[in-house]
């Protein structure tokens, strides 16, 4: 099996398909390298495309020490699988818990990405919500170590955001529920806890956020409520960036409606690689309604 190294010695499982301009694929909490396989086959036909198991998920290393996982080694993760595989700059694209590595990724090292896409991104993002977000996210790790994710795993994969899912393509859910139950227990109770618990607001990252020239993505699925609102801010304070919403669509947007989700990847990945993603017109970004303030 083909693994890299990252720099506290935890091993990453990778797969890699096509050649050309690389694209990194960083999976959301519930998911694994597996659920980049409609990208995987779709993107290796123009791009060399990586898909990697985040630490915590077999047959990556699962450290027991839960101070191994954190928003930081999930960020520094994806620069392991960059710099183990010689690789000198990548598209990089990241959903849900994959999204927000997929951004961190963008403000910390803005001259080893190509572009990011940041979709499925906000889970506990508002302020407001931090207490509900860390009590919620303790109550699943501790489910996940009590249950096992053989049992809570049942669960989790008929949340509010997946069951579109669900509706859309029983049989595409029922292999996600599947795999999703396969996941280590300890691995996922430590990330939900040190990756998902302790990271940063979206919204204490707005001077961060301002500062991002690499160009970005923000993808969501309309009916991914905890998300919608994150996205319209991601957007507003992005210049690098576009917002698609995916209609009547979840969480999981890129197995709910691959086909959209690749077309849209592939037409951002082809006009960044051109060099025609502009940054946006300041022209633009104003209060008034009509026309431009003093004319």
């Amino acid at each position: 099996m083909p693994y890299v190294t990252a720099t506290d010695g935890v091993e990453l499982f990778y797969e890699e398909a096509g050649s050309g301009t690389p694209v990194i694929f960083a999976h959301e909490f519930g998911g694994d390298y597996r659920h980049c396989e409609p990208q995987m086959r779709f993107f290796s036909r123009s791009h060399r495309c990586i898909a990697f198991n985040a630490r915590g998920y077999p047959p990556s290393g699962v450290p027991e020490d839960p101070d191994m996982y954190s928003q930081n080694s999930a960020r520094d993760d994806v620069l392991a699988i960059l710099n183990g595989l010689d690789i000198d700059k990548a598209h990089i694209n990241g959903l849900s818990m994959g999204g927000f590595a997929s951004l961190h990724f963008g403000f910390e090292y803005p001259d080893r990405a190509l572009s990011l896409v940041v979709a499925g991104c906000g889970y506990g993002a508002k302020s407001d919500h931090k207490e509900q977000f860390v009590r919620e996210t303790t109550e699943v790790a501790d489910r996940i170590e009590n249950e096992t994710m053989a049992v809570f795993g049942k669960v989790y994969a008929l949340g509010p955001t997946r069951v579109q899912f669900q509706n859309k393509d029983p049989r595409g859910w029922q292999e996600f529920e599947q795999q999703i139950c396969e996941h280590s227990s300890i691995g996922s109770a430590n990330t939900m806890r040190g990756v998902q618990r302790k990271r940063p607001s979206l919204y204490d990252l707005e001077d961060k956020m301002h500062a991002l020239k690499v160009p970005t993505l923000v993808i969501n699925g309309d009916e991914d409520d905890p998300c919608l609102d994150a996205g319209l801010y991601m957007k507003r304070n992005i210049v690098s960036s576009a917002l698609v919403l995916l209609p009547r669509t979840g969480h999981l947007c890129n197995l709910e409606e691959p086909i959209l989700y690749n077309q849209i990847c592939g037409d951002f990945m082809q006009r960044v690689e051109s060099g025609r993603w502009e940054m946006r017109d300041p022209r633009s970004m104003t209060t008034a309604i009509i026309s431009t303030p003093g004319m």
